[in-house]
Parts: structure tokens; sequence; C-alpha cells
């Protein structure tokens, strides 16, 4: 499968990637060395920001060139709901609140995904929100040969390692490249593929960092 375009992107913020991946929020679910609390509040998070991550999807549903866009689209958004079913999942195990309120770099990811949903064409929206799905998928694919096999967040990278979830990334970046053809991002969907890539580095350090707060 050739990126083409989105591949672009993608290797044009290999530095945040790598960040990501190193980060020890991360590192720590692989190591199960992260602290449960830690994990708890980024789940409960997490579903907050996937709620959001639906409605940017059913935004561009909305806004779909054609009737192919249209129903990958909305293969897009299932995909996003099962995702949801994993933190249900979670919950129930775990006694977590699945709707909590947003803490800050929630909030913050969460107003600039809909504000873009709303007010841009597709191909910003798609740029907005194709990081957080190669992201996953790298973050999975690169922790799994390292899992510690009895990391009570093993799941977390089993989900994200998968091959459905590396094809569902992969289906979203080819929208993108259909839509663009031979061009070259426009420098509106540069900047929100590298803000959305800053906001999930964020998103994981502000989970790290909760317990501390408390």
């Amino acid at each position: 499968m050739s990126w083409k375009t989105a591949k672009r992107l993608w290797d044009a913020n290999q530095d945040l990637a790598e960040a990501c991946l190193n980060h020890p929020f991360v590192q720590g679910i692989a190591s199960g060395d992260l602290s449960r609390e830690s994990f708890i509040f980024y789940v409960g998070q997490d579903a907050y920001f996937l709620e959001s991550f639906a409605r940017a999807y059913a935004l561009a549903l909305a806004k779909a060139r054609d009737g192919a866009s249209l129903y990958a689209f909305r293969d897009q958004l299932d995909g996003v709901l099962d995702e949801l079913r994993l933190h249900q999942g979670y919950a129930k195990r775990w006694g977590i609140e699945l709707d909590p309120a947003p803490a800050s770099a929630t909030r913050a990811y969460t107003d600039f995904l809909l504000r873009v949903a709303w007010s841009e064409p597709v191909e910003c929206i798609m740029a907005a929100m194709m990081p957080c799905m190669r992201l996953y998928s790298y973050l999975g694919r690169q922790l799994a040969p390292e899992l510690n096999p009895d990391s009570p967040y093993r799941e977390w990278v089993d989900t994200y390692s998968a091959d459905d979830f590396d094809l569902l990334a992969g289906k979203l970046e080819e929208l993108y490249n259909d839509h663009l053809g031979h061009d070259h991002p426009s420098t509106r969907a540069e900047i929100y593929y590298r803000t959305a890539m800053e906001l999930e580095l964020a998103f994981f350090q502000q989970a790290y960092e909760h317990p501390a707060q408390q």
C-alpha cells in the first residue's frame, strides 16, 4: 500500500512519533510499570476524546464529496465505536468512569478537532485525524516485540498492534491520498497534522503526570 501524500505528512513528524514512543507513559504500558492510577485516568480521558473523534468523522461524512467517501467515513466511524467498546471493557473490570470532566490537554485536543471538523474542508479534517490512527498503530507495532506478557495493559498493545487497526489507519490515509491525487498537502493541512501530533504527546504527558497532581 502506498501512502503517497499521507506518508509525507507522517515522515515530516517522525520527531513527535519518536517522542511519543519513548515517553514513559507509553513505555510503562509495555513494561507494565505504569501506575494503575495513570492508566485509569488515561482511559477515561481517552473515552471522552474518542466521542469527539467520532463526531469529527460524522462531520467529515456529511462533507464527503462522493458515495465512496461517504461509505469510507462510515467504516472509520464504526472503527471508533469499536474502540470505545474496548474502553467499556476496561471500565467494567477496573471501575473506570467513562464520562469524566475533560482535563486541559483533553479539552485542547477535542476543541481543536471539532473546530477543524466544523469549519474546514474534508482534506483538513482528515489531516487533523490521521495522526491519531497512524500513531497508535505505530506505537502498538513498536511495543509488541518488547511487551511484558504479564503487563496489565497488554490488551492495549494487542489492540493497536493488530493488523485490523493498521488497515483502518491505512484506509484513512488512502482516502486522503484519493482526495489530493498528486497534489501536495496544503499548508493548513500540514499545520493541522503537526498540531494533532503535538496534542497526542501532550495527552500522554497529562496522563503520566496525573497521580502526582493529586
